[in-house]
């Protein structure tokens, strides 16, 4: 059997530490938790799950999620996440374009369970008994088990799609190799050891949460608390209950404990470090973060296709610079000309971030065209956009296919957002193109205060910080700002949301 593996994924010091700790619930230690691991895949082989084929798994954040995504994989089968909010319409998409053998939900209705049904997936039901998960078939408890068939480390182990930000979405089919070199990649740049303990407040089924802070975590022998979900109420008792070490977020999770830090008693000295990922997080937080909770904020830069990370600041006494995602972990990245030739730019130069890795994916799933579009000499194209320094930092500027052209003009959303994130009374913001018969496009931009501002004091700021033909023609105040399930902004929404929304 191969080792380097997700059935080889656990590394404790000790089989007696604590690997899962459920607020309110058990706390597995890292040889009950092996063992559960076995004993689940045998029922799923006994259940006639088969090798290489998808098993959808959907389940909110909890000690069942974390027995069956490993005990999918230790059964040679491909795990594939999906959101439990999903609809029927888009379980069905997912579940239909995985070719899932199988799916896994909790007892009751569901729609997940409804779109499975008008596939014709079977169903298992997955619930907790103790601290062991019971799996059944219309009411019935599983009780036969098979050998579990080894995964070897070329085979696919997790299959997610992307965002789709600017199509369908796109299936990612990524091996056990890929993902137990991002998983070394990310642990040994945190340098977690057994003693770090990480609050996990990201979703498991998006690979920030899983690759990120969880799996990482795992294999460096340290302990998860795993809340069903994050509450900024009852965050800062469970780092205080577990004396947690770090937690991983988008940047709206540390902007709303930001908003509450006072009034939630907040400590000014926390974490060993915070982590933060899947969106940009303006130089105004970071400095705010930092400031606020005492601990070194490391913004890194990860996407589905690279099995998670690519990037990352450095722990202490690495510098850090807010506005940049940090060096290379792990991964190789330069930045290429935006015509994509394959010609590589020289340091400073502005143009798309490629990349090359053992964890980057060997291609999108049945997507030809895609794969032809996404590799150009070896080197994924990212469609981000960017720049690095001389020393290696990497700068983003924005995904390519959301810079605003104004008249010719090429503004970086990021840019703008973080000019308004700079405002004194502005807590959230986003900028986004607008169609505009002049121009072709103009910029607008969306904002949540938490001090007193309007819009004209708003552009009168930026106008102080930035060309006039960056600054916002329209400022919207709202009460909140449309999100995807995992804490993302979506531009692409902001129109439909604040301009003919509000028509």
């Amino acid at each position: 059997m191969s080792t380097n593996t997700l059935a080889n994924l656990l590394n404790p010091s000790a089989a007696t530490d604590d690997s899962i700790i459920i607020p309110g619930g058990p706390t597995l230690s890292y040889a009950r938790y092996g063992d559960e691991i076995e004993r689940v895949a045998g029922l799923l082989a006994g259940a006639g799950v088969k090798p290489g084929r998808p098993v959808s798994i959907v389940l909110v954040n909890s000690l069942e999620f974390m027995v069956i995504f490993l005990a999918v994989a230790r059964a040679g089968a491909i795990a594939a996440p999906l959101n439990s909010a999903y609809t029927v319409d888009e379980f069905k998409f997912f579940m239909e374009d995985a070719d899932s053998q199988l799916a896994i939900i909790p007892p009751g209705a569901h729609l997940g369970r409804d779109a499975a049904s008008e596939l014709g997936i079977p169903v298992l039901d997955a619930s907790l008994e103790g601290d062991s998960v019971v799996l059944s078939r219309a009411g019935s408890a599983i009780t036969k088990s098979s050998d579990a068939q080894p995964p070897s480390e070329s085979d696919v182990a997790l299959f997610l799609h992307t965002s789709g930000t600017t199509s369908r979405p796109k299936g990612v089919p990524l091996t056990h190799a890929n993902l137990m070199k991002s998983i070394s990649n990310i642990k040994n740049h945190y340098r977690l050891t057994p003693d770090d303990i990480s609050i996990i407040v990201m979703p498991l089924f998006h690979v920030h949460g899983l690759m990120g802070a969880s799996l990482s975590t795992l294999n460096s022998g340290g302990s998860l608390v795993i809340p069903d979900r994050f509450s900024a109420s009852s965050f800062w008792g469970l780092q205080r209950e577990y004396s947690a070490t770090w937690y991983s977020a988008v940047p709206t999770i540390h902007q709303i404990l930001l908003m509450r830090a006072d009034d939630d008693n907040a400590p000014h000295e926390s974490f060993r470090f915070i982590r933060s990922c899947s969106s940009a997080l303006a130089p105004a937080v970071f400095e705010r973060l930092e400031d606020r909770f005492g601990a070194p904020v490391l913004e890194a830069y990860g996407m589905t296709e690279a099995s998670h990370q690519m990037s990352s600041s450095p722990l202490p006494p690495g510098e850090r610079f807010p506005g940049t995602v940090g060096q290379a972990t792990g991964v190789k990245v330069a930045i290429m000309d935006m015509e994509a030739r394959g010609d590589l730019q020289a340091s400073g130069d502005i143009g798309e971030i490629v990349i090359k890795g053992e964890n980057v994916m060997h291609g999108y799933n049945n997507n030809p065209e895609a794969n032809a579009e996404a590799f150009v000499d070896g080197w994924f194209r990212t469609g981000d956009q960017g720049f690095l320094n001389h020393d290696g930092y990497l700068t983003l500027t924005g995904r390519i296919k959301e810079l605003i052209n104004r008249g010719g003009e090429k503004i970086s959303p990021l840019e703008v957002d973080g000019v308004l994130l700079k405002h004194p009374a502005v807590a959230e913001a986003v900028c986004f193109a607008v169609p505009d018969e002049k121009y072709g496009e103009v910029v607008h931009a969306a904002v949540v205060l938490r001090g007193d501002a309007d819009q004209e004091s708003i552009r009168a700021y930026c106008r102080e910080q930035m060309a006039d033909f960056k600054v916002p023609d329209v400022v919207y105040i709202a009460d909140s700002l449309p999100r995807t399930a995992t804490g993302k902004i979506q531009r692409r929404h902001m129109v439909t949301a604040f301009v003919t929304g509000s028509k």
